[in-house]
């Protein structure tokens, strides 16, 4: 019998780790009419690479907005469902705080202020910050990108992908618990591209970041996470590991470009389109 009390409580202490973004459930809506979200739910462990792959209009930008507060300033708001963030609620709370508790986002089309030097714009993102360390991380910021320190003048002159570069620097300096990143390949050359994935990759493996990335470069985004989802119509519609996703033949047809002689014509993508296993 003591075997079998052993045997019992192993369960007991083998309890799965919390995720540390919590997203359930949730329904978005914006100017009390227009239902943008439909009962989204998914989860981001400590640590890891998350993608968040759709088309364009399939609300993933407004799953970013509402995990960082920022549906306020358009008019939008969670009304169903909850967010939890390192075990806390922080759905309907103001976006400073949430900047407060660790989480950071790198909004699409970059949004540097382009009448300050990329110095001030990186001193910009420790605003909420008060120690004196703040020096020490801008040399850390320029040792992952050397040619911020090159660019002394208006950030305004940078070109696409130094920006890009700026605006993901200028969330590190608010030494977040997770990054937001909103389309980070948008805009930018395929090689410029594979460089800024390349240090993705190297934030999250070196400082411990989490990131939740936001992309349409379904390709360049698995290469990096560890984990996916995939939206349409504002909710979760397939999610698995990053490797399940690239091997998926509907997300190899949709997403990876890798229909091959399948595709013939527009024809033929309809008629597969109407046998989407989520739809």
């Amino acid at each position: 019998m003591q075997t079998e009390t052993a045997t019992t409580a192993k369960p007991a202490t083998a309890a799965t780790t919390a995720p540390l973004l919590a997203v359930k459930n949730i329904e978005v809506v914006y100017d009390n009419v227009i239902l943008v979200l439909r009962g989204l739910s998914l989860d981001v462990p400590k640590g890891a690479i998350v993608a968040l792959l759709g088309a364009n209009g399939a609300g993933k930008s407004t799953t970013l907005k509402a995990i960082s507060g920022l549906l306020k300033t358009e008019d939008g708001e969670v009304t169903r469902g909850e967010i939890m963030f390192d075990g806390e609620r922080i759905d309907g709370i103001d976006p400073d705080k949430i900047v407060r508790r660790g989480i950071f986002q790198v909004m699409e089309g970059r949004r540097i202020i382009s009448d300050m030097t990329s110095l001030e714009n990186l001193r910009l993102g420790a605003f909420t910050r008060s120690d004196n360390q703040i020096n020490s991380d801008v040399e850390m910021v320029y040792n992952y990108f050397p040619r911020l320190k090159e660019r002394t003048g208006l950030a305004g002159y940078l070109s696409g992908g130094e920006q890009q570069m700026l605006a993901i620097g200028r969330a590190m300096m608010a030494r977040p618990k997770m990054i937001l990143m909103d389309e980070p390949s948008m805009g930018l050359s395929p090689l410029l591209v594979k460089e800024v994935f390349s240090i993705i990759k190297q934030i999250n493996r070196d400082l411990g970041v989490t990131i939740l990335l936001v992309e349409q470069n379904a390709r360049a985004a698995l290469s990096v996470a560890s984990h996916g989802y995939i939206m349409e119509q504002g909710k979760v519609v397939l999610d698995g590991t990053a490797d399940e996703l690239r091997n998926n033949e509907d997300v190899k047809e949709f997403y990876l470009g890798g229909a091959g002689d399948q595709r013939k014509s527009f024809k033929n993508l309809k008629s597969f389109k109407r046998r989407k296993r989520w739809l």
